[in-house]
């Protein structure tokens, strides 16, 4: 199966060039890498130009996470659509990891934690530890037969079929940030079963939270949370 890794980017000249050269680095034997330029006004188009045919790039200049997401669809070829975010850094094996999952026919996405090298050392293994146990708990139970209200994805560690995404008609737009991976993770529920694995662990910055507060940030995501599955 080919895998078309997507990246939105905004304002990420800094950040991009490590992780394309992790993405690049994979072990995987078929896949595209494609960087959504999401009306940038640093050089982050520029750097994505710099990798050369590695790399495509396409620029969307509608603002939001999802209108980014759906642009790098609509240019993706793959059968499996892996999402990241531009501050990511997959180890080597994260794409054979991913794709392994998808093997099962009665799979349509797969997902697992983060892990935020750059925190502290209390808030990234707590943090850690609270994905893979409640996560993943959580995503069990949601999609049992009598629930059915969902499931748990992480918006920049994820692979999803690219066929259920195309009869999901795509990702919401109308979300610019907060719950589209709850939203995504409903929509791709609908045509198979949404794994949340606990060996599929993404390396990604602690940086909006260090922005924004820890806790400020974490009620953020349960209130989106928990309206994207109710809704």
């Amino acid at each position: 199966m080919k895998i078309s890794i997507v990246i939105p980017a905004y304002n990420e000249e800094s950040s991009l060039p490590a992780t394309i050269k992790t993405v690049l680095a994979q072990d995987y034997p078929d896949f595209e890498v494609i960087v959504v330029d999401n009306a940038s006004t640093d050089r982050t188009g520029e750097v994505a130009k710099g990798f050369g045919a590695r790399v495509k790039l396409v620029r969307e200049d509608r603002k939001g996470l999802l209108w980014a997401r759906e642009a790098g669809r609509k240019a993706a070829s793959g059968d499996i659509i892996a999402n990241i975010d531009a501050d990511c850094l997959p180890e080597r094996d994260w794409l054979s990891k991913g794709a392994s999952y998808l093997n099962d026919k009665n799979v349509s996405a797969v997902s697992g934690p983060y892990d935020y090298y750059d925190a502290g050392f209390f808030f990234r293994y707590i943090s850690l530890f609270t994905e893979q146990t409640i996560y993943w708990l959580i995503s069990r139970i949601i999609q049992l037969p009598f629930v059915r209200s969902g499931a748990m994805l992480i918006g920049g560690n994820n692979f999803i079929r690219a066929s259920a995404l195309e009869k999901a008609g795509g990702y919401d737009t109308s979300i610019t940030f907060y719950g589209e991976d709850t939203d995504t993770a409903k929509r791709a529920a609908k045509y198979g079963r949404v794994i949340f694995s606990n060996h599929l662990v993404m390396k990604t910055s602690a940086r909006r939270f260090k922005a924004e507060g820890i806790i400020r940030l974490e009620l953020k995501y349960a209130k989106h949370f928990f309206k994207a599955i109710f809704s």
